[in-house]
C-alpha cells in the first residue's frame, strides 16, 4: 500500500514546555510520509523551547515558520500555501496523540473517495475521565446536521461509531489537498480573538464542494487544555473574549446560513449563553443575563460591520503577508 504524504500543521502562540511535548509525540509517530509544519507565533521563547524549536529545525525533523501577527486562521492558511501533502492534518499545540494516530486519518481517504475532510474524536484531559465513563452515543441526532442548531449537539467525544457530520474541531481535523487547489478553500482570518466557529465556518463552505465530512473514532487524541497560551491567552472572563465570542458565532451564521437556520443559532446562543440554560448552565443573576445581552447585542453588531468592511472580504488578512522560513530564535535572544 502506497501512503499518502501528510503535512502535519501546528500553528502555535505562548506555548513553551508543552509545544516541545507535542512535536516529540508527532515525531513518535510510525507512519511512513509526513512533514512537520510549524507556524509560531510567539515572539520569544524560553531558552530550552527555542534550543528544541532550533534542533528540530537543524535536523530538518520539522519545518519551523515565524511570523509577527497573532491569528489561528492565519497561521492555518500560512501554513496550507508552504505544505506539501496529500492530506493536511491540523492539530493543537497542546495534545497527546496515540500510536497510530496518522494512519487512522490516512485511512480514511484511501477507503472513500467522497470524503473530503475527517473529524477526530477528542479527549478533553480536564474531563478525560467522565467522557470515558459516560454514556456511548451510537448514531448524531438528526439536529447534528442542522447548521443552525448543530452546535449544541454535535458530541465529538462520547461519539463511538463513524458516521458522516457537519463540522470538525480545530485541534484534530484533517482535509484532502484539492479542497485548497481546486476549490480554493481558505480559513477566514475575520475570526477574531480565540477563533471559536472558524473551523466550523470552513467546514460548512465544504457543502458546495460535494465532498462528505466523515467522523472517526479511531481518529482520536487528548487535548490537554493548558491554562496559558494558545486560545486561553485571552480570559474567558475578559470584555474582549465575551465579544468576538459572540461575534465569531453571528460572523459563522451571517456568512453561511439560511434566515431560518441564522434564526435558530440566534435563539440557542440567547437561551444558552445569554439565559444560561443548559447545556451551558451559567448563573441565572439577573444582571449576569443583562451583562451577556450586551455582549450578545454588540456581538452581533460588530459581526455585521466585519462583513461590511471592504479590507477582508477575502477573509485574508493576515497571511498574504510574504514571510521567509526562519529558523527557531536562538537562546541567545530569546527571554528566560
Amino acid at each position: 500500500m502506497i501512503w499518502p504524504l501528510i503535512s502535519v500543521i501546528v500553528p502555535t502562540y505562548g506555548r513553551e514546555e508543552v509545544l516541545c511535548s507535542t512535536l516529540a509525540n508527532v515525531l513518535e509517530q510510525t507512519y511512513p510520509a509526513y512533514e512537520v509544519i510549524v507556524v509560531d507565533q510567539t515572539q520569544q521563547h524560553q531558552p530550552e523551547t527555542a534550543a528544541y524549536l532550533q534542533r528540530l529545525t537543524d535536523e530538518q525533523k520539522i519545518r519551523f515558520y515565524r511570523v509577527d501577527w497573532a491569528s489561528l486562521p492565519g497561521a492555518r492558511n500560512y501554513a496550507i500555501e508552504r505544505s506539501h501533502g496529500e492530506i493536511l492534518l491540523f492539530i493543537d499545540d497542546d495534545v497527546e496523540l496515540p500510536p497510530g494516530y496518522l494512519q487512522a486519518h490516512a485511512q480514511n481517504y484511501l477507503d472513500r473517495e467522497d470524503i473530503g475532510a475527517v473529524a477526530g474524536r477528542v479527549f478533553d484531559r480536564m474531563k478525560l475521565a467522565e467522557s470515558q465513563s459516560a454514556k456511548q452515543i451510537e448514531t448524531l441526532p438528526p439536529a447534528a446536521m442542522d447548521p443552525g442548531i448543530a452546535w449544541y449537539h454535535i458530541d465529538l467525544v462520547h461519539t463511538v461509531k463513524p458516521q458522516q457530520v457537519l463540522t470538525a474541531r480545530g485541534c484534530n481535523m484533517s482535509f484532502r489537498r484539492l479542497l485548497f487547489e481546486r476549490h480554493g478553500l481558505r480559513f477566514d482570518e475575520r475570526f477574531q480573538g480565540s477563533a471559536v466557529r472558524e473551523e466550523s465556518d470552513f467546514c460548512l463552505r465544504i457543502r458546495a464542494t460535494g465532498y462528505k465530512i466523515w467522523y472517526d473514532p479511531a481518529a482520536h487524541l487528548v487535548h490537554l487544555g493548558e491554562e496559558t497560551g494558545g486560545c486561553h491567552d485571552i480570559s474567558t472572563r475578559s470584555l474582549k473574549y465575551q465579544t468576538t465570542f459572540y461575534h465569531n458565532h453571528f460572523l459563522l451564521g451571517l456568512k453561511n446560513l439560511t434566515p431560518g437556520q441564522l434564526a435558530r443559532l440566534s435563539a440557542s446562543l440567547f437561551d444558552c449563553h445569554v439565559l444560561g440554560n443548559p447545556p451551558c448552565n451559567k448563573s441565572g443573576s439577573p444582571i449576569k443575563i443583562i451583562s451577556r445581552f450586551g455582549f450578545y447585542s454588540l456581538g452581533f453588531l460588530k459581526a455585521c460591520g466585519t462583513l461590511l468592511k471592504a479590507q477582508g472580504r477575502d477573509g485574508r488578512l493576515y497571511s498574504r503577508q510574504p514571510m521567509e522560513p526562519v529558523a527557531a530564535a536562538t537562546p541567545e535572544v530569546s527571554a528566560s
